[in-house]
């Protein structure tokens, strides 16, 4: 297998005319090219300056989970930690993770902080929402978004091999001379749900807000670390 390390957006663009497969860093795609055997020509983006980004309001795609600190949200932060061992996430990479996972921990998190993607295409780059990113799976260069007031992320236990663990994410956001927006995301199960409702009333009318987005459909247990997550989050701004 020839790996390419393009260190430039026309290089990469280059790579994926040639049929280079993006490989993230290989956690999720090693095991089975040992199997079915190893692809021709494979292109890294981890020398890539725009894929390895680390800000206040961004991530590159080729940022280690590893790397991902106090500058992002705690949302984020706290996703990108509770992610498999320590030598996995010293391996694995945002992009990885968001597009070639099934797993996604990482996307609850991104769609609260309603996160714009930049993607490469053979014919360039553009920006792309993240039901695009997951529905085609781009090659993956980075993520932005605003800073939300505050946000919270809770990942409940789970057995190796087993369901995938419930996972609650939720961010607090305000804009100028607009009311505050409360955005929430689980995954339940391989199964990734969000909703959206007005951050400036009480828990209690914020809830059966969320109720009626597509967050309704979750069963009672999901909404039992939902709802004090969302309650603490309000609390934590003074609106509730």
């Amino acid at each position: 297998m020839l790996l390419r390390l393009p260190t430039s957006v026309p290089e990469a663009r280059a790579c994926l005319a040639e049929g280079a497969v993006p490989i993230g860093g290989a956690t999720l795609v090693w095991a089975t090219w040992q199997r079915d055997g190893f692809p021709g020509l494979a292109m890294s983006l981890r020398e890539l300056p725009e894929a390895n980004v680390l800000g206040r309001e961004t991530v590159g795609g080729a940022v280690i989970l590893h790397r991902i600190d106090e500058r992002v949200p705690d949302v984020l932060r706290l996703a990108a930690a509770g992610i498999g061992t320590g030598a996995v996430r010293r391996t694995a990479t945002v992009g990885g993770n968001i597009v070639g996972s099934t797993l996604r921990c990482l996307l609850p998190a991104a769609l609260v902080l309603n996160a714009r993607a930049t993607v490469l295409e053979t014919d360039g780059v553009r920006e792309a929402d993240l039901a695009e990113v997951v529905a085609k799976r781009p090659v993956l260069i980075g993520l932005r978004w605003r800073t939300p007031v505050a946000s919270a992320y809770r990942k409940l236990p789970g057995e190796a091999g087993g369901t995938p663990p419930l996972v609650v994410a939720s961010a607090l956001h305000a804009g100028r001379d607009v009311p505050h927006r409360l955005r929430v995301a689980v995954r339940d199960g391989y199964e990734v749900l969000s909703g959206t409702a007005p951050g400036d009333a009480g828990a209690d009318e914020t809830l059966d807000a969320l109720r009626g987005t597509a967050l309704g459909a979750l069963p009672a247990a999901a909404w039992d670390v939902v709802r004090p997550q969302v309650t603490d989050l309000l609390a934590s701004r003074g609106t509730d």
